[in-house]
């Protein structure tokens, strides 16, 4: 189960997350780098993760024209990433772009491709927002056809919430990723997220993979948060 648990890095100070992956990275292996971190110090973040023998979930939901989509991608390959991420919104030609120059990079590298995800709608995004921003659709309409767009442009899984995760399974059966952010156990606060689940509803739903942040990050033992979460996905 510990393979299911990314751990979110919301910092902007490279010492403050790397005090977290020493502290948890015992018992877990895969860490989320998003905006933040990456911003305030770049690929320096990816390779502090990778020196702590884990895993980088590069969160940058690249989102812009095929070209300069497809070049960020086979940046984020070079610097071994074990997943990267794409807002499927951006369309059939930038997603098969993205799948097309990760699998090129790692041809000539002669390494595993990372995992290419596609962002279907944020977790912080109700009908409401899809509506203000002029997508008439639901939310789980939204998810379910980009989930089926980006099947069919060749990535290998999708970001969704955890009350999507069925719709997913329908429309991208078994061998389709699928990774979960607002993950908040019952015992943490919601902060800014609004289609949240726990840990185990997750899991038991048929998420792969789920992403905790700050219930791990701000607790002041993150290795004991961390086993608490993981027994409750273990009933």
């Amino acid at each position: 189960m510990s393979e299911k648990l990314i751990v979110a890095l919301d910092f902007s100070d490279l010492k403050e997350a790397e005090k977290i992956v020493k502290k948890i990275s015992p018992l877990v292996k895969t860490f989320k780098i998003g905006k933040e971190l990456f911003t305030s110090a770049g690929p320096k973040a990816v390779e502090m993760v990778h020196s702590h023998k884990s895993r980088v979930f590069l969160d940058l939901k690249f989102h812009d024209i095929p070209n300069t989509v497809a070049s960020a991608c086979e940046a984020a390959t070079k610097m071994g990433v074990f997943m990267l991420n794409v807002h499927a919104a951006g369309g059939k030609n930038m997603m098969i772009s993205a799948v097309q120059a990760v699998h090129k990079a790692t041809a000539n590298l002669k390494i595993s491709p990372p995992k290419v995800l596609g962002v279907t709608v944020l977790t912080s995004l109700t009908d409401q927002d899809l509506k203000e921003v002029g997508i008439s659709k639901k939310v789980k309409q939204q998810v379910e056809g980009l989930t089926v767009l980006a099947k069919n442009c060749g990535l290998d899984g999708v970001v969704a919430s955890g009350q999507e995760i069925s719709i997913i399974r329908k429309v991208a059966k078994k061998n389709f990723l699928i990774v979960t952010p607002g993950v908040r156990p019952i015992w943490a606060a919601h902060g800014d997220q609004k289609r949240i689940i726990t840990p185990r509803e997750a899991v038991e739903a048929g998420a792969d993979f789920i992403v905790v942040g700050r219930p791990i990050t701000q607790h002041p033992q993150p290795l004991v948060a961390a086993e608490k979460i993981l027994k409750e996905i273990e009933g």
